[in-house]
């Protein structure tokens, strides 16, 4: 869970580190095996049915994920089932358009495009609690006890957040996931660190080798991971942390470890590591959220760097809080779907107004594939592209492949999602001394003129992109314009730029992945022309130029009004125990 509502504390607590070796900085396992329900409720929150949302407003994206209405951070406790359906948790308020009362909201996805709202899966307890972020399982060999008669069992793993303490709870589903029934002896660890107020963020593997559990979760105000063992879910056993890495910011939040394959993709693989993710905010180098990651060795114990490089994984402002699928094996590329803002403006932005039902707040980005590549003199990187991006497409808009020094320019006025794909590549460069010349895009409207802009150049290897020349917001903190630099490989000989943009958030990618931008943005008036050029070019190179449209995914489950209304039906999947429908059990 970010810290925006642990900001406070956090910083009362700014000058208090603790030692990796400290025994107060282990948490408390707790145990045994019982379940509970609790009856719990806000009369202003719907149980059993998911909220409808309006999906036709201009800022609503239509291949991204965004809630009903209400507010939405973190992605929580992302899992792929056995019928390959991909369920994505949120932290979510359902009561209001700013964050706070924290529940687990729900959607299911066969594509991870195409998303259907689902009743919200895990509520408070009582009046003061959040249900924090975290994780899910798939418990196929039965190892917590809760399905002796089924191998589909799922399990989260959340943080419960109240006043005195944060601390880190169960609750397991018969049904796939879509109810759950909380654990009745939680929490399964209570806080250690220095602040009972700052322990976070469960996000838990499994590790074949040694037949275990593993949970990497923060420690903010320590900047440090804790890493613990389990045979069951239950009993934790804290086995080493990993302190004051990277960039610390005030706080380490959101914790991820997953295994991933190296080199070429799905595939081709040469060998595996292990990726772990922070979140860290407040503090980010361009101020407010982002993630960090390192590339290291993990052998059921410990996580070792391979080295002390700090990496980032967007080089933009609305790419944090990020979670690896689990079910997806080490031996492919994972996927990630990351919350697409910024807690620094996030609960102000124009997508709503002050009433509930005004609109919603927060987006996810696209789904995004991730391998590990040895890149010339940056190392070992995380890779990261838009999975499966071509399923999506409905039609091609602009397609040339011997471009040259010219320019692509389209009216998609027409195209009712408001979505593009596009891609460009420079190929034909034969060494340094080709590299000339500049690929630059703009996407405007032909009403207000306003507009956001990109683009690359050769000779230095940067990459931009330039967010303000659109007038829906204005903010201190909204930064307008992000670049990075990556660099050119001669063994390839090409150059490529490619991004989605839908209609108020744009991802941008370089080199099929090696530098990517998430940022989202607010015209006043729907963008709807597209430029794209290319100037400069060596003479022996050449560009080739797509652009796709894409489907309009919400808006093709909405009615006449634009209403989206979800899974209403109360199917909840396959089940080898008796189905809990749209009982809430908890």
């Amino acid at each position: 869970m970010p810290s925006y509502l642990s900001l406070v504390t956090a910083l009362s607590f700014l000058l208090v580190f603790g030692n990796a070796q400290d025994p107060a900085l282990q948490a408390t396992p707790i145990a045994t095996n019982t379940a509970i329900s609790t009856t719990y409720s806000q009369s202003n929150v719907p149980t059993g049915t998911p909220l409808p949302g309006n999906y036709d407003d201009p800022l609503r994206p239509q291949v991204h994920f965004s809630p009903p209405r209400g507010f939405m951070n973190d992605p929580n406790g992302m899992f792929v089932d056995g019928n390959g359906t991909y369920h994505l948790y949120y932290q979510y308020n359902p009561t209001a358009n700013v964050a706070g009362n924290q529940h687990w909201g729900h959607a299911t996805s066969d594509d991870l495009y195409t998303w259907t709202n689902q009743p919200i899966a895990i509520f408070p307890g009582g009046p003061t609690e959040g249900v924090f972020s975290g994780s899910a399982v798939v418990d196929v060999n039965n190892t917590s006890g809760f399905f002796p008669n089924q191998t589909d069992g799922v399990v989260a793993i959340y943080t419960i957040n109240v006043p005195e303490n944060q601390t880190q709870h169960i609750a397991y589903s018969y049904d796939n996931g879509f109810s759950f029934i909380k654990y009745e002896k939680n929490p399964v660890i209570s806080p250690g660190g220095t602040n009972p107020t700052q322990f976070r963020d469960p996000k838990v593997i499994y590790y074949a080798p040694t037949k275990s559990w593993i949970m990497v979760v923060a420690y903010p105000i320590d900047f440090q991971v804790g890493i613990f063992s389990s045979p069951n879910l239950i009993d934790w056993t804290p086995e080493s942390n990993f302190t004051h890495h990277g960039l610390t910011g005030l706080q380490y939040e959101c914790p991820n470890l997953a295994e991933m394959p190296v080199e070429g993709g799905s595939g081709q693989i040469n060998e595996s590591l292990y990726v772990l993710l922070i979140s860290v905010n407040p503090g980010a180098p361009l101020g407010g959220s982002i993630t960090e990651y390192f590339v290291g060795q993990f052998n059921g114990t410990y996580f070792e760097t391979l080295d002390s490089t700090t990496r980032l994984t967007d080089f933009a402002k609305d790419h944090y809080a990020g979670q690896f699928f689990y079910g997806i094996p080490g031996s492919e590329d994972q996927i990630t779907i990351n919350w697409a803002s910024n807690w620094q403006y996030t609960n102000v932005v124009p997508t709503a107004g002050d009433v509930l039902g005004d609109g919603f707040r927060s987006v996810m980005t696209v789904p995004r594939g991730h391998y590990l590549k040895d890149l010339p003199r940056f190392g070992m990187s995380l890779i990261s592209y838009p999975r499966d991006i071509m399923s999506i497409v409905e039609s091609e808009l602009a397609m040339n492949h011997s471009l040259g020094n010219g320019t692509v320019f389209l009216d998609y006025s027409n195209v009712q999602s408001g979505a593009l794909y596009f891609e460009a590549n420079i190929t034909g460069l034969t060494g340094p001394e080709s590299l000339d010349g500049t690929l630059n895009f703009t996407f405007s409207s032909s009403v207000s003129g306003e507009s956001i802009s990109g683009g690359t150049f050769l000779s230095s290897g940067d990459v931009w992109l330039d967010r303000g020349h659109t007038d829906g917001f204005s903010n201190p903190y909204f930064t307008d314009k992000f670049s990075a630099t990556g660099l050119y490989n001669e063994a390839v000989g090409a150059w490529k730029v490619s991004g989605i943009v839908d209609r108020s958030v744009i991802e941008l990618f370089l080199n099929g992945g090696e530098k990517s931008a998430t940022s989202v943005f607010f015209p006043t008036q729907p963008l709807n022309i597209m430029m794209l050029k290319v100037s400069g070019l060596n003479a022996t190179a050449t560009a080739s130029v797509g652009v796709w449209a894409l489907k309009a995914a919400w808006l093709d489950q909405a009615d006449v009004n634009g209403t989206v209304v979800g899974n209403v039906t109360g199917g909840n999947g396959t089940t080898n125990a008796p189905t809990l429908g749209a009982v809430r059990l908890f």
